[in-house]
């Protein structure tokens, strides 16, 4: 089936237009197999994201700035996400000696061992993309490299043109 017939759109304004609502329809495939497979462990894929940034800085706190900038989705509440990851007992928080606006943040045993049992799983993730040969998979990050790279640029443009106006 073509992704014309998949998605009930026959005609697009352009190429462009149609490699975007591509990106976006796959989004919500590869989504909701991220959140099913995390599901079973009893997270989100946001709070996964989360605990693998905390376990590469470990020992080292971070602050809930520092999360938000390194998370894949820099739309998430860190602070909500950070409480629910809190509660479960696998990251602790506390106030930063510093500066007592921030928190610092650190994963728990519990979270590292949480880390641990998903990484023995994490293949189960790999085989939504085996369908592509692993050349096709580089030239995929590449090419989207490129989108993002794009956006960048047209955002940029757009608040240059508007502080002008």
């Amino acid at each position: 089936m073509t992704f014309n017939t998949e998605i009930g759109i026959h005609s697009f304004r352009n190429e462009w237009q149609k490699a975007s609502l591509s990106i976006i329809y796959t989004y919500g495939f590869l989504s909701h197999g991220h959140e099913s497979f995390f599901k079973r462990h009893k997270i989100t894929s946001q709070q996964y994201n989360a605990l693998r940034i905390l376990r590469d800085q470990f020992p080292k706190p971070v602050s809930t700035s520092f999360l938000r900038e390194k998370m894949l989705d820099r739309m998430s509440d860190t602070s909500r996400l950070v409480s629910r990851l809190s509660a479960k007992g696998l990251v602790s928080v506390t106030q930063n000696p510093s500066d007592k606006r921030l928190v610092n943040i650190l994963i728990t045993p519990e979270g590292e061992g949480l880390c641990q049992e998903i990484e023995r799983n994490l293949h189960q993730l790999d085989a939504m993309m085996q369908g592509l040969t692993l050349e096709e998979a580089d030239t995929l990050v590449e090419l989207l490299g490129k989108v993002r790279q794009s956006i960048k640029q047209v955002e940029e443009n757009a608040t240059v043109e508007a502080v002008s106006a």
